[in-house]
């Protein structure tokens, strides 16, 4: 990258900043109330004695604009795998070479983790990560159902039983 633009591992200083971005990212997939990590909870999930995932930042000028947030996943099929839960660049960032920068980092970390390949998911509407994504040569698989459960629902269930 050109200028002050770098790419860093992320740091448990980062998490304000982090948690904004998040919540950017909320308003921009139409869930704005959706968001109810804590920069307490991302620090002790991040940087407590037991970790269970890793970021990395770009920053502009010293400013951080964007984030990829991962963890580790473990395929049946295919081995130790990196999971991008979430590559976010500020909108007043957008279309600088952020998003490809934190998006060739995570990459090379996935190599370096000696991952066997790295996943992640995308809304169908927002194209322009999806035209991203393809321009890597991206599989996007449409026969999958996402699934979750939320930990109210799962005691709601034992409740039940």
């Amino acid at each position: 990258m050109s200028g002050q633009n770098s790419i860093r591992e992320g740091k448990a200083e980062d998490l304000p900043r982090v948690l904004e971005l998040i919540v950017e990212l909320a308003v921009y997939e139409k869930e704005p109330d959706a968001v109810v990590t804590t920069v307490e909870s991302m620090l002790e999930d991040g940087f407590g004695q037991d970790p269970v995932y890793g970021f990395f930042v770009a920053e502009d000028n010293e400013q951080i604009v964007g984030l990829s947030l991962y963890y580790w996943r473990y395929s049946t099929w295919k081995g130790k795998r990196l999971y991008l839960e979430d590559l976010i660049v500020t909108e007043s960032a957008r279309g600088k070479g952020f998003g490809k920068d934190l998006f060739n980092r995570t990459m090379e970390f996935a190599l370096e983790a000696n991952c066997t390949g790295m996943v992640w998911q995308v809304l169908d509407w927002n194209e322009p990560s999806i035209e991203f994504y393809k321009s890597y040569g991206a599989e996007l698989d449409s026969e999958w159902i996402n699934c979750s459960l939320s930990a109210a629902q799962i005691n709601c269930y034992f409740a039940k039983s």
